[in-house]
């Protein structure tokens, strides 16, 4: 079946048989499955400053920029250079200082006491999330082996793949994603074990007074993200490198989508209006603006939209067709009203050409 897979009419055939759909194009989302961290991501020079000083100085680089600009990306890129593995921690709103080292099951560990279970080792109880993993997996295994669940090497395979073996003092690269999320405690609570790299697990305890620590050599690289949701603890800036990805220009836009979407045939035929008018949409007063993620996802909208078009100019040509291709784009009652009018007024422009 082609698209459109959905229409106001049911097709009689498809009523008892199910539809066969397309694999969505996952690398268009800018979420790691289907990236290519070698090939599909555009760094500029700003940036590329930006991690080498962090690397040069040891601290921590906080990115910040519109969602959907690529903060994400970088640490995959980087570690498809380095060679080092990605521990992602998602941060979200009740996310607490503690949740980036580890997170531990006091419910499971009262019941299992309770009810004799074999797991008795308050170890078992444990899970490490991204910054705890990176701190661990920098020692020598059998310096860190008394803090270990007995499920440890299952978790570091889901994590890192089965090809993974914690053998000896690995360095890793942590992205704590969207760190503006988290309460505004989180960051300053977080300070001495950043700049450090070391962690407590009061817990386990007279084993949890002991000190957790990366060696120097093997400290994790620290990459953080944040959308300007709000704003981040003076204290906290001073401890990072910090960089603001701002938002690409036509040529580097049109440098992203060609790197992007190479497999996708057809979408160059009217790839100079499409940047015109997103660009439009973005200076036009919208209350959100697109994203360069939502861009190429409407250009593979307008791909299909204007598959079976011969006009050279099908935006311009085909104004109804364009407007209802703004779903990807636009996300609020008021900036549909907004974007209707801004497409009329750029495409009588382009008309009067």
């Amino acid at each position: 079946m082609h698209y459109p897979f959905y229409t106001a009419t049911p097709v009689s055939d498809c009523c008892t048989s199910p539809v066969d759909l397309p694999s969505a194009p996952q690398l268009v989302h800018l979420r790691t499955e289907g990236f290519q961290a070698d090939k599909d991501y555009l760094p500029d020079p700003g940036l590329v400053d930006a991690v080498n000083t962090a690397l040069l100085l040891g601290q921590p680089l906080l990115i910040t920029g519109e969602p959907g600009s690529g903060k994400t990306q970088l640490a995959y890129h980087l570690a498809c250079q380095l060679g080092y593995p990605v521990l992602r921690f998602d941060t979200k709103s009740t996310t607490q200082a503690r949740d980036l080292f580890y997170s531990y099951d006091v419910l499971g560990r009262f019941q299992g006491l309770q009810g004799h279970e074999v797991r008795k080792r308050p170890q078992d109880y444990l899970t490490f999330q991204a910054m705890g993993l990176a701190i661990l997996m920098a020692n020598e295994e059998s310096q860190v082996e008394p803090f270990l669940p007995a499920d440890f090497e299952p978790h570091v395979h889901r994590l890192l793949g089965e090809q993974f073996v914690f053998h000896r003092p690995q360095r890793s690269i942590v992205l704590i994603d969207e760190i503006d999320k988290a309460p505004r405690d989180v960051p300053n609570d977080i300070l001495n074990e950043m700049e450090n790299a070391y962690f407590r697990i009061p817990e386990l305890g007279t084993l949890g007074t002991q000190i957790i620590q990366a060696p120097v050599e093997c400290k994790p690289i620290l990459i953080l993200t944040s959308n300007l949701e709000k704003p981040l603890p003076e204290t906290f800036l001073r401890r990072c490198i910090y960089y603001h990805l701002p938002f690409p220009e036509e040529v580097r836009l049109r440098e992203i989508v060609d790197i992007r979407l190479a497999k996708y045939t057809g979408i160059h035929n009217f790839l100079a209006d499409a940047l015109q008018l997103f660009l439009k949409l973005r200076g036009g007063g919208l209350r959100k603006k697109p994203s360069t993620a939502e861009l190429l996802n409407w250009l593979l909208i307008l791909r299909e939209l204007f598959k079976e078009e011969t006009h050279p100019h099908p935006l311009v040509e085909e104004p109804e067709k364009t407007l209802r291709s703004f779903s990807t784009l636009v996300k609020t009652v008021e900036d549909q009203k907004i974007a209707e009018g801004i497409l009329m007024q750029w495409r009588e422009e382009r008309k009067k050409r």
